[in-house]
């Protein structure tokens, strides 16, 4: 049990530093967007364009679609670790560290939010719109500066969870293959989650399991956040991140994706969320956080700046506990 453990742990912690290091390069295949690929394959194929709203039929669709991708993601990462491990415990370990690295994102979220960053610094609102498109699913062609930083400054403080330590705390429970279950479930909900007519019904499941799927790590990775801001400095209060995370973090739709916005609106003392276009539609949302001062592109980096302090606190924990364990 103990070499397991351990083997677990190396295996863990030099995934974690991979994607620190190298995040997620162009031009290698991610297994990730194989499973994007599945999705989209299994939908042109299950969901009826025909049913209309309130259809058991796409709904029962949806389902099959979750268990197929589910199945189909666990089996072949399970494969993979299983006769990694059997042929040497060193091939097993790259393995476990590469796929580990694969379900993580931070060095990949800080690098596409930074685009927006580089982007508003040449106040070309264009290239600014075109480059938060890429990490947001609301409508962007109307958003000012303003509307475009706190659009990249909510996209990062929602990931710390869903991105990096909801799949870091899945890969510390059951390596890799709980790791890549989580992301099947996480993608899934990213591509077919949405509550308007065309994914009502048939992305029901994959919406209301990604909430629970998340509602642990989003109020773990707020509590974290939180706590990170004492390693940063002035610019962030850790005080008022508490007590904004204690009164806006369910104002959100979803139960989980104010939990971590909360937090960093009141850390950096400014205000998230409102109204947002998507698809065309305004979406009612209540703020999240007070406007204690007008929202900037240096925000884009504070904000990184508390997902990695974050991340770094997951990793420590997860890392003494097998540590712990392995002894």
């Amino acid at each position: 049990m103990g070499n397991i453990i351990t083997c677990h742990l190396l295996a863990f912690t030099a995934g974690f530093i991979l994607d620190l290091i190298i995040g997620d390069p162009y031009g290698i295949p991610h297994p990730i967007r194989w499973i994007g690929s599945f999705i989209s394959f299994l939908e042109k194929r299950l969901r009826d364009e025909e049913e209309k709203a309130g259809s058991k039929k796409n709904r029962l669709r949806g389902l099959i679609l979750w268990l197929l991708v589910m199945a189909v993601t666990i089996c072949l990462t399970l494969a993979l670790v299983f006769v990694s491990y059997r042929i040497h415990f060193v091939l097993g370990i790259i393995i476990e560290a590469i796929l580990t690295c694969y379900c993580l994102a931070a060095k990949s979220l800080k690098s596409e939010s930074m685009k927006v960053y580089d982007a508003l610094l040449t106040k070309d609102i264009a290239s600014s719109r075109k480059a938060v498109s890429m990490i947001v699913g609301r409508d962007t062609a109307c958003l000012d500066e303003a509307g475009v930083t706190k659009a990249a400054v909510e996209t990062v403080a929602e990931n710390t969870s869903d991105g990096v330590i909801a799949p870091l705390l899945y890969a510390f429970i059951g390596g890799p293959v709980l790791g890549m279950a989580y992301k099947a479930v996480n993608t899934m909900d990213s591509m077919i989650g949405y509550h308007n007519d065309r994914y009502e019904d048939f992305g029901f499941f994959a919406a209301r399991i990604d909430d629970v799927c998340n509602f642990l790590p989003a109020r773990i990775s707020a509590l974290l956040m939180i706590a990170g801001c004492m390693f940063l400095g002035k610019e962030y209060d850790a005080a008022g991140a508490f007590l904004i995370f204690k009164r806006d973090r369910y104002n959100h739709k979803s139960p989980n994706s104010a939990q971590t916005e909360s937090a960093l609106a009141g850390a950096l003392s400014i205000r998230l969320a409102g109204d947002a276009s998507y698809f065309g539609k305004i979406v009612k949302k209540p703020f999240i956080g007070d406007d204690l001062r007008p929202i900037e592109p240096e925000d884009i980096i504070r904000a990184n700046k508390l997902m990695y302090i974050t991340a770094f606190l997951a990793f420590i924990i997860c890392a003494v506990i097998l540590l712990i364990i392995a002894m």
